[in-house]
């Protein structure tokens, strides 16, 4: 089994979650008292929050990097990052690193291409939703079309994620609000939604709108990881 090295903290609530479902995902493959070989260093997400809320993208780099060394050395065979929001970084905080990144775009866009859709909206951070990154990892790499909400919806969602979500706040109105954004997507050519940002999940899901799919990256990211341990 190979060692998964995780960079969490970002938020601590999904890295419990990647931590859960990457050691459920194996002990159902493998049965008995198995779970993954797993190495976590974990930001500091005051400080990674002031990082990405001051587009201080080059320190935010350099400090994650100090994480996947730290990984490597460690023995990890392989990375992931449990922030959609760092990736756009990632080629900064994996630069001399040996072990290769499993990066969350992969595993999301093979289950948006297991239905055959070609078109659908992105929910996260400001930052994620504001950048190019996702979206060019998406079109360049994948051939799919990425949707954003409006720049009003998007500070709506970010506010929720950074005053409520990171903060173990679950509200019904803010649950009816990101509903009602990703039914104007919808509205808009949106064949599913990407849930981008691994606190979004814990908020809505699949049967708040059983007709659109909504793709988990959390949950697809560690089953991904999980089947990635699990190669010889």
């Amino acid at each position: 089994m190979k060692t998964v090295g995780i960079i969490g903290g970002s938020t601590d609530l999904a890295t419990v979650e990647y931590y859960k479902l990457i050691n459920a995902h194996i002990r159902a493959k493998l049965g008995g008292f198995y779970t993954g070989e797993i190495i976590i260093n974990s930001m500091n997400f005051e400080r990674s929050a002031h990082f990405v809320n001051n587009n201080l993208w080059e320190e935010g780099g350099e400090y994650l990097h100090g994480k996947a060394l730290s990984l490597e050395r460690a023995g990890a065979d392989f990375i992931i990052c449990v922030s959609n929001t760092w990736h756009r970084v990632s080629e900064a905080f994996m630069k001399d690193v040996k072990i290769p990144l499993y990066h969350i775009a992969d595993p999301t866009a093979q289950a948006i291409l297991d239905l055959k859709l070609h078109t659908v909206a992105l929910l996260g951070t400001k930052a994620t939703m504001s950048s190019d990154y996702l979206p060019n990892q998406f079109s360049s790499r994948f051939g799919i079309n990425i949707i954003v909400p409006t720049d009003e919806e998007q500070i709506y969602i970010d506010d929720v994620i950074f005053n409520e979500l990171a903060k173990s706040q679950f509200t019904e109105e803010s649950r009816q609000g990101y509903l009602k954004i990703v039914d104007k997507l919808v509205s808009r050519g949106a064949q599913g939604v990407i849930l981008g940002c691994t606190e979004i999940p814990l908020l809505i899901e699949q049967k708040d709108r059983p007709d659109v799919p909504m793709f988990n990256t959390l949950e697809l990211h560690a089953r991904g990881a999980a089947e990635k341990a699990l190669l010889d």
